[in-house]
């Protein structure tokens, strides 16, 4: 068997036990020599084994204690139904994004990062516009009982929010989300239109999302409307894929 096969059919194995819970969460892996001699093959081969289940999210290292297996995060079921939370009427403080998650207010939090510029020409065509409109960019990185969930880069156009309590920062997280922002203004979102690509994550992505580089993303690029004209675009949501699934729902019409 060549060397490539051996460490592939290794971490095919170790990969196995953590998915059928022979390894659960938290539980330490043996030493590389140990599993080398259980293997008969090298540390090498061990370490490159070790180092294909990092790269997907399964194990990692810590320095001075040995590989354990990562706590496996709870899937998310992510579907359009989402955003009828923002469009309420709520009870309590809520968001697609805390509904989705099955969390409290208190459990959610959100980084944020706001900035003024002019639209390039990739996102003025999703807005409409033209190329150099002044548009406020909003960096988000969503967080659920304290574990970054999801990333979002979140515009929306100077002329509707400039000078508004939408435009400051200190005002997020706002419940509602952006559908019940921008109903604050007159504007009432009617409808949203949604494509998702799945790719690997770049190193901000794997950085800020605590995932495995091998990890792919789902990468959703978000239009909302109101009256046929296009008042937010997120482009695009981050959503590591080893954490959600992807639920459409459709209802045929007879003919």
């Amino acid at each position: 068997m060549t060397e490539t096969h051996a460490y592939l059919r290794i971490a095919d194995q170790l990969r196995e036990m953590i998915h059928s819970g022979d390894l659960t969460p938290g539980d330490r892996l043996p030493a590389h020599r140990a599993l080398a001699d259980e293997y008969e093959v090298s540390e090498i081969l061990i370490r490159r084994a070790i180092d294909l289940l990092r790269t997907e999210g399964l194990v990692e290292s810590r320095r001075g204690s040995g590989t354990f297996v990562r706590a496996r995060p709870a899937v998310r079921r992510i579907s359009m139904d989402r955003y009828r939370v923002d469009a309420g009427p709520q009870h309590e403080p809520a968001t697609s994004f805390t509904a989705d998650q099955g969390i409290t207010w208190s459990q959610y939090r959100l980084d944020k990062a706001f900035r003024w510029v002019e639209a390039t020409a990739h996102l003025a065509d999703l807005f409409g516009v033209e190329p150099g409109v002044r548009v406020l960019e909003r960096r988000f990185v969503f967080y659920s009982k304290g574990e970054p969930s999801q990333m979002s880069r979140s515009c929306l156009l100077a002329a509707d929010v400039e000078g508004t309590p939408v435009a400051d920062p200190k005002n997020e997280p706002w419940p509602g989300g952006n559908i019940g922002q921008l109903r604050t203004l007159g504007i009432v979102v009617d409808e949203i239109v949604e494509e998702t690509a799945v790719r690997m994550p770049t190193p901000e992505e794997v950085a800020m999302l605590g995932i495995g580089t091998g990890v792919p993303v789902f990468a959703i690029t978000r239009q909302m409307l109101a009256a046929n004209r296009v008042v937010e675009v997120a482009d695009p949501i981050t959503i590591p894929g080893d954490r959600a699934v992807r639920v459409d729902r459709i209802r045929p019409m007879p003919e």
